[in-house]
Order: structure tokens, then C-alpha cells, then sequence
């Protein structure tokens, strides 16, 4: 994301946001994990997207390849990224980046220590799942102009 279009959004890419994530796919499927179990977590077993927090002073760029490097093991650019969306909570802003790739690459996806697992699915399953984070849901729909779940 370029600072004209973070001044456009009227967010500082420095600092106001807590983590990011990715709305990823290879293909027609969208690249989903499965949350840790931990009651320490929060939506614990639940379907995730690929990102995370935010480390340090990372922008949220590199926080969410950062995050889907270690999750997935594709080592991903900026340049990849295709769109941008920007949630507002309670701790801040939160990061979804759109990143389209073509088949193939998803034989270089491997699990990371984090997550039970990892998956490729539809993304229409995704959005329609009660076993996805239900904000995330809406994120992948907005994302990818799906109809409405």
C-alpha cells in the first residue's frame, strides 16, 4: 500500500494497528487454517486467515507476509497484493490484504508451528462455515465480491 492510498484510508501506516491478515488464494481456493484448541485464544479451533500481530515497527505490509511466511512457508512480496481493507475495533485498525496466485503454488505450502492445520478450500464454503471467524466471513465476501452468507 502506497502512503497516497494510507493518507486516502486517513490511517498512519506507523503506528494504529494491531495485526494483519491475508485473504489468500491459490486458484479458485482460498488458503484457511485451523486455530489452536488454547483457551488462552481467542476464537480457539476456529477457521483463521493467514497474518497475525503486529511485531515491533513492521507496517502492516510486512507484518502480514511476515505472518504468512511463517504460517504457510510462502515467502510472498508487496507486489503480490491486489487489495486492501481496513477494520476498526476497540484495539485499533486491522490490516486484510487481497493477494490472488495461480495454481501451482500451493505445493509449496507447508504448516508452521502455529495452527492445527492448514487448508484449501472454497471460498464460498468459507463465508457460509460457522466454524470460520464470523468477521472474517464478511471479510472474504467484501474481498472477493462474493454474495452475501
Amino acid at each position: 500500500m502506497s502512503n497516497m492510498c494510507s493518507r486516502k484510508l486517513g490511517i498512519n501506516m506507523e503506528d494504529g494497528f494491531h495485526g494483519a491478515k491475508l485473504v489468500l488464494t491459490l486458484g479458485s481456493k482460498l488458503v484457511v487454517l485451523r486455530r489452536d484448541a488454547r483457551p488462552d485464544l481467542l476464537w480457539p479451533g476456529m477457521l483463521d486467515l493467514p497474518g497475525g500481530a503486529r511485531e515491533g515497527v513492521e507496517t502492516p505490509q510486512e507484518c502480514a507476509l511476515r505472518e504468512v511466511r511463517e504460517e504457510t512457508g510462502l515467502a510472498l512480496s508487496a507486489d503480490h497484493i491486489t487489495d486492501t481493507l481496513v477494520r476498526r475495533d476497540v484495539r485499533g485498525a486491522a490490516f486484510f490484504f487481497r493477494i490472488a496466485l495461480e495454481t501451482g503454488w500451493e505445493r509449496k505450502l507447508h504448516k508452521g508451528p502455529e495452527g492445527q492445520g492448514l487448508m484449501l478450500m472454497r471460498p464460498e464454503v468459507f463465508i457460509h462455515s460457522n466454524e470460520a471467524i464470523p468477521h472474517f466471513r464478511t471479510v472474504v465476501r467484501r474481498m472477493m465480491t462474493l454474495p452475501d452468507a
